[in-house]
């Protein structure tokens, strides 16, 4: 029985093939469209994609071009290249404006540039424009079922760009450049105050600040001192329960001790 039917799957598997490749060398584009829905039908997108290019150009235009032109742009979507996905979505979208499907095109277009966004340590030049893409769906679609899933889209992506500008900040603070790094922190948190590496980086001010005072010249100490008193103030006004606490409260009892220095 298991033979009959591999024999049987072989044998369809044969006959599509053949057929694939006749339709690919036929200059017939309603054939080539048939194949091409049955192939997409199937979940053959790869080679649904080889002949809908081929045809594309002839169905500018025709009554089936709307169905044509959704398939290529899934089929796109559905073999991860969404650099062309996108472009397609967009061009259905601007093509066919009163088609039921212009919605789903539309969230699918802007969904395919949140997926080329990169890690955060790259070049977020792709994330900014993703969240161009979905923001401007979100404001054409108030209303669209896509629409929790493309805030969400929006909050991951906003989060990866914040997460490359923290991380950025802090790292003058690991290098030890703290000048730099209380510049940088103060303005990642004037720019992103509903961040959640909000609490991260006013440790991080802290630190710098607290670092800049102890291993300050005499001449300075007393004001980097204060500094980092009201940095720590900052922090604990944040989240007075926060995961420095701890080792905020050593290296505050530090900068406490230095500055009876300057009481006396």
């Amino acid at each position: 029985m298991k033979k009959i039917v591999s024999l049987l799957l072989f044998v369809i598997l044969f006959s599509s093939c053949s057929e694939y490749q006749k339709a690919l060398k036929k200059d017939d584009v309603a054939i080539k469209f048939d194949m091409g829905t049955k192939l997409y039908d199937a979940g053959s997108y790869t080679k649904a994609i080889r002949l809908f290019e081929q045809i594309a150009p002839a169905y500018r235009g025709k009554p089936q071009a709307e169905k044509l032109f959704y398939m290529f742009a899934q089929s796109y979507y559905k073999t991860k290249q969404y650099y062309l996905a996108g472009y397609q979505f967009e061009s259905f979208v601007s093509g066919y404006p009163k088609s039921e499907k212009v919605q789903e095109a539309a969230y699918l277009g802007a969904k395919s540039y949140s997926k080329l966004s990169p890690v955060f340590s790259l070049d977020q030049t792709d994330t900014f424009k993703a969240i161009d893409k979905l923001q401007a769906f979100i404001d054409t679609y108030p209303n669209s079922e896509y629409l929790g899933e493309a805030n969400e889209a929006v909050r991951v992506l906003t989060e990866k760009i914040e997460m490359k500008v923290y991380e950025n900040a802090k790292g003058y603070n690991t290098i030890s450049d703290f000048k730099s790094a209380l510049v940088a922190l103060d303005n990642f948190i004037a720019d992103y105050p509903g961040t959640p590496f909000k609490e991260d980086a006013l440790f991080y001010k802290f630190d710098s600040a607290y670092q800049l005072a102890i291993n300050s010249v005499p001449g300075k100490m007393e004001e980097r001192l204060n500094v980092a008193l009201t940095a720590h103030s900052n922090l604990m006004k944040f989240n007075a329960d926060s995961k420095y606490k701890e080792k905020a409260a050593e290296m505050l009892a530090r900068v406490e001790k230095d500055l009876q220095n300057f009481t006396k």
